[in-house]
């Protein structure tokens, strides 16, 4: 599993995998309930990993729809 996208912003998120699921990749949220630890401030950052071998297509994918991966 690779790292594709780091947010603050859980919409963010659900964009992504809607979009990511919609050309057949497979993506994990992870991070989502660190909310419990920080109090649903919103401080801690959620990301969104894919599998290696797809890692370039799912970048390429979130770039052709100007979400920023922030990495």
């Amino acid at each position: 599993m690779k790292e594709l996208l780091r947010t603050t912003d859980p919409t963010i998120i659900a964009y992504a995998t809607a979009l990511l699921q919609g050309e057949g990749i497979d993506c994990f949220p992870i991070d989502v309930h660190m909310s419990a630890l920080e109090g649903s401030i919103g401080v801690l950052p959620r990301r969104l990993m894919v599998r290696a071998q797809d890692h370039f297509h799912a970048s390429s994918v979130l770039r052709d729809n100007q979400i920023d991966t922030g990495l």
